[in-house]
């Protein structure tokens, strides 16, 4: 059946902003493309700068913007015990790739954050029967998560979104919705929220988009059970556990602030 608009939640932003570099999108790049400092074991680099020549901390912070992801109505379609896969390809439409990072308030990657996602067909349905278009599944050790399905649909009320819940281990759940740039539907739909607009582009006959999740969890060392400290010197082989999640050293250097076992894979592999 089609759905209809959901009920109002927070007042939204109302207009589509342009994305600058901030630190976590520094943190981001740098743990793609790891420094050569981290492959010798030398001192961390010096700090990057932004487009306008303002220079970064070489520790991201997500107190430059990075605000936690917003939340907003649940809706009336979720359907709990969705099927754990990555691939929702249930039905036609175009094929979308959305891939993403989730963070914690400190800008480090989070592992094993739960992201659950459901969202309406091609023709703006919602499958309250079966599992179609929803499923869930867990960040990996980076805090990394790709999700293959469609564009799903249009209906009455409301732009094209995809809902999505978010929780850290043994952290409170977040409810919210992914909105597309560019669609006219944003300027109507009543809660829509440009904070929550993905990154679109088309890639052949498909469409591939990214997010990245910041959830009010702190994911520094401080948490409870993790052995990782920063200025202890470790060698190939050492076990950690940081975040409830257990990591061992590829190559024996000294931890510094940045190099938390999710953010620098280069120096540890998740066990």
């Amino acid at each position: 059946m089609t759905g209809n608009p959901e009920s109002p939640d927070e007042r939204p932003g109302d207009a589509e902003p342009r994305r600058g570099i901030t630190r976590k999108h520094l943190l981001n790049t740098a743990a793609v493309a790891v420094p050569a400092s981290f492959l010798v074991g030398a001192a961390p680099a010096q700090a990057d700068s932004d487009q306008s020549g303002k220079r970064l901390s070489p520790t991201p912070s997500c107190d430059d913007g990075d605000d936690p992801t917003p939340p907003q109505t649940e809706g009336p379609y979720f359907k709990p015990n969705s099927p754990e896969r990555t691939t929702m390809l249930d039905g036609p439409g175009t094929r979308l790739v959305l891939t993403g990072i989730a963070f914690g308030l400190d800008c480090q990657r989070l592992p094993d954050v739960l992201l659950d996602f459901w969202m309406a067909d091609t023709y703006g349905q919602y499958d309250n029967v079966t599992y179609r278009f929803r499923g869930h599944q867990y960040t990996a050790g980076d805090g990394s998560f790709t999700l293959t399905t469609i564009v799903p649909g249009l209906y009455p009320g409301r732009t094209r979104h995809i809902h999505v819940k978010a929780q850290a281990p043994g952290k409170p759940v977040l409810t919210t919705q992914l909105y597309f740039p560019g669609e006219p539907g944003n300027n109507t739909d009543p809660i829509f929220d440009a904070r929550l607009l993905m990154d679109v582009r088309t890639v052949g006959s498909g469409k591939e988009a990214s997010f990245e999740f910041v959830l009010n969890v702190d994911g520094g060392p401080g948490e409870p059970g993790g052995t990782w400290r920063s200025g202890t010197s470790y060698k190939a082989g050492d076990k950690v556990t940081y975040n409830g999640t257990q990591y061992q050293c590829q190559i024996a250097h000294t931890a510094q602030p940045g190099w938390e076992p999710p953010s620098t894979p280069a120096l540890w592999r998740r066990v």
